[in-house]
């Protein structure tokens, strides 16, 4: 299908839920400044160079400041040191190894054990709790004695604090080939993610991968959350089961002996002797663990995922399909994600309206499939800009602004199987005193001319490249002006949608065109001689919220629950229009205008004070009253908002708190249904929040069903008794994966 590819230069956006403001590098005190954009996609605060073009995709990881530089004592200093004995938390069926076969090189040993028993072992260890945060932080944070900066940040004087807790034991499991594509085993790892051989040294020793950061500050080390682990852990090394490969995999279990020796004597030589972890050797084929423990195996010998274990990027695609499922926002229009090629969902359908960065503006397509003679067995895809590739025009009756409102106007015809009596938007401005046939008394009369057609705005995810289009659409064809119809759009069509804030400049301009051309325009509209007038009239009407309204809505996470920022909480306007009518301020507070919080109430506000976003400050002790506070808002039927700064670490580690609680979820899947409901933005808990709030699922899950505890769904081994669904490792690998191709 031919197209018009129209030249414009792409409008910088900026997303609603980052910081604008300059923050701070917490280590170099008041030395250096960075200014925080949305472009700038990190997960530290080390600077963008400025010679960098700066990528914008669809999601955005925002800059989380982690406030200012603590006290020379940690903020939650951890208890006195334990004695070993007293400190380990973590029981294991490992542990002493004595009933295990064993082989012997010289002072190494290596044990040999089956799939049978390594599923034993594994379903132990998922039903242990896990030490409390404060044994373990910070130094899972990376305490690297080269970086003075995280040292400063974390442990000020407190040389004990870098020490490796003895309070850890864990299990890894280690595909010896390193191919994790195939025959992987719930939560397994390969070899280089935690071990450095010996040919890679001048010693001859293989040793564990100095993994803590070198330079710069970081509360949100998940990448290097395996390998800390396995310093920490048993581990199993497996193969396939060919000869081959299990001669790889007794050559790669004598070599992580030997670095568990070295790391062990490095940690006697400094007078901090560690727990005794050991090497074992799986002698079973993987075949055995497929055929007698399927819900450990996550890709099968076929390089299938199996569906027995969690995984987090499926996981959330399926949450957002779930949110964003097509549905009808008018009549045979329908907003929702592009379907697959071929299927009967896209089948559906008789016009397809794609909205993508590569799109063109072209309503003459649209109007040539409306003046197209009507034939049930064609389908047609057409092309539109996303949302924020448009520039807002400097005069009403620019081409684009009239191209978008023609584009409406078709849609429209086609959605209702009519043809317009009179010209186009854009020929009436052309010419406003020229006549048309069918015109003098009004220009929208219309005319049935074919069958009416069903229609789909889509893009990839759902809402994001479609937005712009959907709110101009429901404004046309309602007859709504902007606002309310946005409005109308989240909360009774329940579309979740993100716009930037070039959207809603483009939007204000072609209000007055859309509104006119509308077959439902208000008689008030119809009224008036011009534009103008028209644009004058929706500025007086205008609700005071959208004054600072900049694209995006506060997420809906659940329907008595939004996630924001401290944009959103200083726009109280705004959460009374979508039906919050509570607010809970996670570490900073809403500035608002005088009277606002009178109108409010008091005890509408909960307010958690001194937690910063710093990977010390602790949070989980606050759940229960956020919690409760969350829980008086559903009976007062209201819903609320919770916010922080940026909206993604602090208040969304609440949010996911409260959907564990509130749809009895493991942590896993209450963070993918959080991360994909907060649209454009990833959140982004760090290290210590994640772990507070796998300290929260045993809490949560755990209870007896008389209290509310597990159901035997997901994360539980089917008969009530509650088990993690994923280890601390793999859980912090999943989410380093997630957030990789974001972080560029």
């Amino acid at each position: 299908m031919a197209t018009i590819a129209l030249s414009r230069p792409v409008a910088p956006h900026r997303a609603s839920s980052v910081a604008s403001s300059a923050t701070s590098s917490p280590a170099a005190g008041a030395a250096a400044t960075t200014t925080t954009t949305t472009t700038t996609i990190t997960l530290d605060t080390h600077p963008t160079p400025a010679s960098r073009p700066v990528p914008v995709p669809n999601k955005h990881i925002p800059v989380c400041p982690p406030g200012p530089i603590p006290q020379q004592e940690p903020t939650t200093p951890p208890p006195s040191p334990q004695k070993e004995d007293e400190a380990q938390v973590l029981s294991s069926l490992l542990f002493p190894p004595d009933k295990y076969p064993c082989e012997e090189m010289g002072h190494l040993r290596i044990y040999k054990i089956d799939a049978d028993d390594v599923a034993a072992a594994v379903d132990h260890l998922a039903r242990q709790p896990m030490p409390d945060p404060s044994l373990v932080f910070p130094w899972l944070h990376g305490l690297h004695p080269a970086n003075p900066i995280q040292q400063a940040f974390f442990v000020a004087r407190k040389r004990s604090l870098r020490r490796t807790p003895p309070c850890l034991r864990g299990i890894t499991l280690v595909k010896a080939d390193g191919d994790l594509n195939v025959s992987r085993l719930k939560g397994a790892i390969a070899p280089q993610e935690f071990l450095q051989p010996a040919s890679a040294r001048s010693s001859s020793v293989p040793e564990f991968l100095d993994v803590d950061p070198k330079e710069g500050f970081s509360v949100r080390n998940f990448h290097i959350q395996p390998a800390k682990s396995a310093m920490t852990s048993d581990i199993v090394v497996y193969g396939t089961g060919n000869p081959a490969d299990d001669e790889a995999a007794r050559t790669l279990a004598w070599d992580i002996a030997a670095a568990q020796q070295r790391w062990r004597d490095r940690h006697e030589a400094m007078r901090h002797p560690l727990p005794r972890y050991n090497t074992f050797l799986c002698t079973s084929r993987f075949s055995d663990f497929e055929d007698r423990h399927p819900h450990l195996v996550s890709v099968n010998s076929a390089g299938l995922l199996t569906g027995q274990v969690v995984d987090f990027f499926h996981q959330e695609r399926r949450e957002m399909y779930e949110m964003t499922r097509a549905s009808e926002i008018s009549h045979n229009v329908w907003l929702g994600p592009t379907p697959e090629a071929g299927s009967a969902e896209e089948q559906a359908y008789d016009v397809l309206i794609e909205c993508s960065d590569a799109g063109r503006l072209n309503p003459a397509a649209v109007r040539a499939v409306a003046e197209l003679p009507d034939d049930e067995s064609k389908q047609y895809h057409i092309e539109f800009p996303s949302s924020g590739s448009i520039l807002p025009p400097s005069w009403p009756r620019a081409a684009e602004a009239d191209a978008i409102v023609d584009a409406c106007r078709w849609i429209y015809n086609l959605a209702h199987g009519t043809r317009p009596a009179g010209p186009s938007p854009g020929a009436l401005h052309a010419d406003p005193n020229a006549q048309y046939p069918g015109t003098e008394s009004d220009p929208n009369d219309t005319t049935l001319s074919a069958r009416p057609r069903k229609v789909l705005l889509h893009c990839s995810d759902g809402y994001t490249e479609t937005t712009m289009l959907a709110v101009a659409y429901h404004a046309f064809a309602t007859g709504q002006p902007i606002p309310d119809a946005w409005l109308d759009l989240h909360v009774n069509h329940r579309r979740n949608m993100f716009a930037y804030p070039s959207d809603v400049a483009l939007l204000t301009t072609l209000a007055p065109g859309l509104l006119r051309a509308s077959p439902r325009c208000p008689d008030a509209i119809l009224s008036l001689s011009s534009d103008e007038a028209v644009a004058s009239a929706l500025q007086a009407a205008e609700p005071r919220w959208f004054a600072a309204f900049d694209g995006s809505f506060p997420s809906r996470v659940l329907d008595h629950l939004y996630l924001g920022n401290l944009g959103h909480a200083n726009n109280p306007d705004l959460l009374r229009a979508l039906g919050i009518g509570q607010m809970l301020s996670v570490g900073e507070t809403a500035m608002w205008r005088e009277g606002d919080l009178e109108d409010w109430g008091e005890d509408n506000l909960l307010t958690v004070r001194g937690v910063q976003d710093n990977g010390i400050d602790e949070l989980g002790g606050e759940f229960e009253r956020c919690l409760g506070f969350l829980e008086r808002g559903l009976a007062r039927n209201t819903a609320t908002l919770v916010h922080c700064r940026v909206g993604v670490s602090r208040s969304a580690t609440i949010c996911i708190a409260e959907v564990m609680r509130r749809k009895r979820m493991s942590f896993p899947r209450a963070y993918c249904f959080v991360r994909a409901r907060r649209l454009n933005v990833i959140i982004q808990p760090h290290l210590r929040f994640v772990y507070e709030l796998l300290k929260w699922e045993e809490r949560e899950l755990n209870r007896p069903l008389s209290q509310g505890g597990y159901d035997g769904d997901d994360g539980c081994d089917g008969v009530g008794r509650w088990k993690r669904e994923l280890e601390w490792a793999e859980i912090a690998r999943e989410i380093a994966l997630m957030n990789r191709p974001y972080a560029r």
